[in-house]
């Protein structure tokens, strides 16, 4: 649960706890993504499950690829992944980083309206 406009700042126990829920929530994003990539990897690459998750662990992160891909479709799925990768890199950047911000601004706005209030008397 999220704190809206006019309630109080959530506790710090609640918050650590709906920051580990879009930790899990970014975890689960990365490991999704990082199976779709194994599996490409593996099925279309004909790479070892160990070396499909080198290279998908490679490409996710932005480091590139570590084998050379052995056909076309290879080729294609290595770019489609990487464009994917790129956008989920980001997303999860931005999971991580949602209840930090948003508690941020909260708190700020709660302290420009203390400010405010202060003013009017």
């Amino acid at each position: 649960m999220v704190e809206y406009k006019i309630r109080p700042l959530q506790p710090l126990r609640e918050f650590l706890q709906r920051l580990l829920r879009y930790a899990a929530f970014g975890i689960a994003i990365i490991g999704f993504s990082l199976g779709i990539g194994m599996a490409g990897y593996h099925y279309i690459n004909d790479l070892s499950w160990l070396d499909s998750l080198l290279n998908a662990s490679m490409i996710l992160t932005g480091m590139g690829p570590v084998d050379p891909m052995k056909n076309d479709s290879a080729k294609y799925f290595a770019s489609f992944y990487a464009l994917f990768s790129g956008v989920v890199f980001l997303s999860t950047v931005a999971v991580f980083l949602t209840p930090i911000v948003h508690r941020f601004l909260h708190k700020h706005h709660l302290a420009d309206e203390a400010n405010d209030k202060l003013k009017k008397k």
